[in-house]
């Protein structure tokens, strides 16, 4: 597969890892991919948007999707995806939409398994952040507006999400340091300083 220069970035709930990202791509100068993914699959499937962010990053109940031979089984058209729970549907228009995107420009992109979708791009920088749990529920707190009495188990429960999410689209463990390039403490540093680092060892492998 022919892709450009991408960055994915996967990230624990509260590390700050979608504004980082976001400030990356804006330092970089290229695209940003994160809930923007969301609009473009529902543009393509006609799916209303708050329907697809209701499930967004959450693996189905469903056995449908386990027990299918493959991703693209159901055609190029995907003339059978709505026999799929609204998950599937989602899972596979990212997917699709995130590898045709790599084919025509350079990107960011949070979350939505995509280190494990683009796998085989040569050019893919993966970045994973992480922090400490109380620097975690502090910026729960101050920036998403969570009760601070139920601040931990709601970034707690967020990463499980996350974990099955990644595990059940990928059949690999989510946050294994061997699935990343890059791997960021935030806790003690701003989101420009994770930024510098990031665009410092991207420097280090462009004069590799």
């Amino acid at each position: 597969m022919s892709c450009n220069k991408i960055i994915t970035i996967t990230r624990q709930y509260g590390s700050g890892g979608r504004d980082i990202g976001r400030a990356l791509a804006q330092k970089l100068e290229v695209s940003f991919y994160d809930k923007e993914l969301i609009t473009l699959a529902a543009k393509e499937s006609g799916v209303h948007p708050e329907v697809f962010e209701e499930v967004d990053e959450r693996p189905t109940n469903s056995l449908l999707y386990s027990l299918s031979t493959g991703l693209f089984r159901y055609g190029n058209g995907f003339s059978t995806m709505n026999d799929l729970p609204v998950n599937d549907r989602l899972y596979i228009l990212q997917h699709k939409i995130i590898k045709e995107l790599a084919e025509k420009e350079n990107f960011v992109v949070v979350g939505r398994c995509a280190d494990y979708v683009l796998r085989d791009c040569p050019n893919v920088v993966k970045v994973y952040i992480y922090a400490d749990i109380d620097s975690r529920v502090q910026r729960a707190v101050e920036r998403q507006e969570i009760d601070p009495a139920r601040a931990k188990q709601a970034v707690l429960k967020a990463d499980k999400n996350r974990a099955n999410y990644y595990s059940f689209y990928s059949g690999k463990k989510w946050g294994l340091v061997e699935n990343y390039d890059l791997c960021i403490n935030s806790t003690h540093i701003s989101d420009a300083q994770a930024v510098d680092l990031i665009i410092k060892y991207i420097d280090i492998l462009n004069q590799a």
